[in-house]
């Protein structure tokens, strides 16, 4: 059964269709890279998976293991296990991040029936998990994203990712505003967390993140569909010639 099945999906955000019938199959252990133009609707779909308000859904069906997405909130998709990594991770002053992270995961383990961790556990838990993502430990007695550089942001959510154990991991433009360094050590992180049980949906404008996290299939957007599939060599290919060629196959 596939992970994922986004069919015939249709999204307006106030009187806008901003998605005219996407379709998209997920399975387990598969990297997706979605590429396309800015407003070609490549966040909204991230944001529809997640469940973030203020997106009207007129047409189609998401489901996930299944089942169907659309009827869970935000925090029954995350504890079924979706996570979505965000382009601009907020910040939260007075919130250290190791509350933040003790109380998700608690909250996630609670909706899920498992028994939460103990403060001691979840300390080792998080140290163990921090170390093999080389995250200092002094990240993690900050506030939540505070003072962090962009690097350390998209550092921080893989941290997340690494200690909530989702099977769809959804990427929006995590390449945005970093460096070559940073975003090498941000894609180092992604790419340990890949496994033959989860899947990754990474949404990105441009070709380089892709030379660090290299996906299996490649997807164009253009004005809220998917126009063309292939696998990473697309990738390459938009690189050179633009998404000009789509608008017209839209």
């Amino acid at each position: 059964m596939s992970l994922l099945e986004v069919k015939n999906l249709q999204v307006r955000v106030e009187e806008r269709e901003i998605l005219h019938g996407l379709s998209l199959t997920v399975n387990p252990g598969e990297i997706h890279a979605i590429m396309g133009p800015n407003g070609s609707g490549k966040s909204t779909l991230s944001h529809v998976i997640a469940g973030k308000p203020g997106y009207e859904v007129t047409g189609g069906e998401i489901l996930f293991k299944g089942e169907n997405l659309l009827e869970m909130s935000p925090d029954q998709r995350s504890a079924k296990g979706v996570f979505l990594a965000f382009q601009y991770p907020v910040e939260i002053p007075g919130v250290a991040t190791m509350t933040f992270l003790r109380t998700a995961l608690n909250a996630q383990r609670k909706a899920r029936g498992e028994s939460e961790f103990s403060t001691p556990d979840f300390l080792k838990k998080v140290r163990r998990v921090a170390a093999s993502l080389n995250i200092p430990q002094d990240m993690l007695r900050r506030g939540v994203n505070v003072g962090f550089s962009g690097g350390e942001k998209k550092r921080n959510e893989v941290l997340q990712m690494a200690l909530f154990e989702p099977s769809l991991c959804i990427l929006d433009e995590m390449d945005s505003g970093l460096d070559i360094d940073a975003l090498r050590v941000a894609a180092d992180g992604v790419n340990a967390l890949r496994s033959p049980d989860r899947a990754m949906v990474v949404i990105t404008h441009y070709q380089r993140l892709l030379n660090y996290i290299v996906p299996d299939f490649v997807h164009v957007m253009s004005k809220g569909k998917v126009v063309k599939s292939g696998g990473k060599e697309l990738a390459l290919e938009l690189e050179t010639s633009g998404y000009a060629q789509f608008e017209d196959a839209a």
